[in-house]
Order: C-alpha cells, then sequence, then structure tokens
C-alpha cells in the first residue's frame, strides 16, 4: 500500500479506523492514511448487497412498494438507486454495442405512459408538455442472438424514429443485413436518411387482427387473421421477414417490469424513472438473463462477452 501523501512504498499496518477500514502508518512521512473500500453506488450510503437485492426484484417485475416491504429500503432511496443505475447501465449498452455484425433486425414500438394518459392532458392543461402522456420506446432486436440492438424513449413521430434508426446505425455493422418492422409510415424515410448507406434490406409486416366466433369482445385477446408483407428497398428474405421476435420481446419488457403492465396503477409517475427503468431492463436481458433457447445470453451469443455477467458487474460497467 503506498502512502496517499508522499507516494512512499514504505507503509506499515496501524490499526483500523472508526469504520473497520484497515489504516496504515508512513513511515517516510510519518502521516497515517486509511484504505478507501471501492464505491460501487457513488455516494449512496445503502449497502451494497441490500442494493443487489433491490435491483434483482426490480429486473423480476416487483413494484417499488413491494419491494420496499420485501427489503426495508425506503421508496425514495429504491427511485434514487434506480436513477443510479439506470444512468449507469444506458452508458453501458451505448459504448458496449457497438459496430455489431448482424444479419437481420426487427423493430417495433411499445406503448407507455407517464403521469397520465394521452387523453387526460387536456384535462390538466398539460397539452404542450411532452415529459407526461404517451411513451412509446421504440426497440430493435437481432433476430438470430437476440440482442438488443437499440432502443429509444420518446414519442411516436418522425422525429423520434430518426433518432431511433440513427442509433440502429450506430450499433450495427456492415452491409446488406434485412430490417423488418410494422406499417409505422416513418420508417421508411427514416430507414433511408440513417441506414441507407449500408444498402439495408426493408420490408414492412402488418397484421391484421380480429376476433373470431366464440371469442370475448372484452377479454379475449385479438387474433392474426391476415398479414401483408412488403418489401420497401432491397432484396429482402420475405419467407423470413416478420416481426414476432421484437414482439415477444414486447411481452419480456410487461412481463418484468412492474410499470410496464396493463391495466393497474404501478405506472411511471416520472418520464426519467421510466428511461432508467428501460436501461436497467434492457442491459440486464443483454448481460445477465440467459436466453432459454440460446441456453446463454445474448450478449454472449454476440460475442460482447464471455461470461454471464453478475449484477454487482452490470453496475460497476
Amino acid at each position: 500500500m503506498n502512502c496517499q501523501h508522499c507516494e512512499s512504498a514504505d507503509t506499515k499496518k496501524f490499526g483500523k479506523d472508526r469504520n473497520g477500514n484497515q489504516r496504515y502508518r508512513c513511515l517516510a512521512c510519518k502521516k497515517t492514511f486509511s484504505e478507501r473500500p471501492a464505491r460501487p453506488l457513488g455516494d449512496m450510503r445503502l449497502p451494497l448487497d441490500k442494493a443487489l437485492s433491490v435491483i434483482q426484484l426490480l429486473v423480476e417485475g416487483c413494484s417499488i412498494r413491494s419491494i420496499e416491504r420485501i427489503t426495508g429500503v425506503e421508496k425514495r432511496t429504491i427511485l434514487h438507486l434506480l436513477e443510479v443505475v439506470g444512468e449507469r447501465c444506458e452508458k453501458l449498452l451505448a459504448d458496449r454495442i457497438q459496430n455489431v455484425p448482424v444479419k437481420a433486425i426487427a423493430a417495433d414500438e411499445i406503448w407507455g405512459f407517464s403521469y397520465c394518459k394521452e387523453k387526460t392532458k387536456g384535462k390538466l392543461h398539460r397539452e404542450n408538455d411532452d415529459t407526461i402522456g404517451d411513451a412509446y420506446c421504440f426497440v430493435a432486436i437481432e433476430t438470430t442472438n437476440k440482442l438488443i440492438i437499440a432502443w429509444h424513449l420518446g414519442r411516436r413521430t418522425s422525429e423520434d424514429t430518426v433518432l431511433f434508426t440513427e442509433k440502429i446505425n450506430k450499433a450495427t455493422a456492415g452491409y446488406g443485413f434485412d430490417v423488418y418492422t410494422d406499417g409505422f409510415t416513418p420508417y421508411k424515410d427514416a430507414m433511408v436518411y440513417s441506414l441507407g448507406a449500408k444498402h439495408i434490406n426493408f420490408a414492412q409486416i402488418v397484421k391484421q387482427f380480429g376476433l373470431l366466433e366464440g371469442d370475448d369482445h372484452k377479454y379475449s385477446p385479438s387474433t392474426v387473421i391476415g398479414i401483408e408483407k412488403t418489401a420497401v428497398f432491397g432484396n429482402p428474405d420475405m419467407k423470413r421477414a416478420t416481426t414476432s421476435h421484437v414482439e415477444r420481446q414486447n411481452l419480456t419488457i410487461r412481463m418484468s417490469m412492474r410499470r410496464m403492465t396493463r391495466l393497474t396503477n404501478g405506472f411511471s409517475k416520472k418520464l426519467e424513472n421510466l428511461k432508467h427503468s428501460y436501461a436497467l431492463q434492457f442491459a440486464y436481458y443483454n448481460f445477465c438473463r440467459v436466453h432459454m433457447t440460446l441456453r446463454v445470453t445474448p450478449a454472449m451469443e454476440a460475442g460482447l462477452t464471455g461470461h454471464i455477467w453478475t449484477l454487482r458487474e452490470l453496475i460497476e460497467g
């Protein structure tokens, strides 16, 4: 242990401080100092094992209040922890997932909301506040290794669509891969603008839903009664063109994020918290959660890492 004052290596143990950390004395400058333990959570005083328990419950779909009852950690501390970890996970995804070779990508938007639903904004006289109301998360998944390539939280507009496709462009490498989306019109211009230089093969799939005879109109889910596939540009493989992979990922999101469960009061009250939750969910899915079909994590299948990450590795980046 080198001296923190004069950098001398001539030191010896000198008891412990009041926090139980090892203290040292420098034989050169006669000053004492304590070793500084790593602080993965920055300035948060929450014990690491307790923080890891909270994060594990968050990614398993527990609500903030239920985590508070299970762990005894106060609600505001849980939200602060979500903010700290969410920002690190967002940076981790942006840094790690760049120039990844892909074969085919499926993209979709999943609907959510923060504070209130879109139709309620008028009653609150906050029509121009973009931080409340509908919040669509654009998600792109590689259909072969199931890696979440890119995501973007915003409105369902042309501007946000371009921001999303720009993230796909940064995350992918190679040329001539397939991209499949639903029939959302802004994708056509956004794909050309962001990915045209890569000469992608782009196809859109429009599914027609309806109720079969005998289905309960109120509670039975709609059934796919028709599919229309359109090759927008390039030469996509129309036999493999599907958005089913990313739609299944939407189910994983709703099952693993309590604030995305429909018809509950577990929705996000702030857009920032929803964004942090998405970042944590996607980072955990890519690096920590073993895919049942792949038998490894998507990041391992994509060659981004060689092992299954622990939650501690995830928050430390």
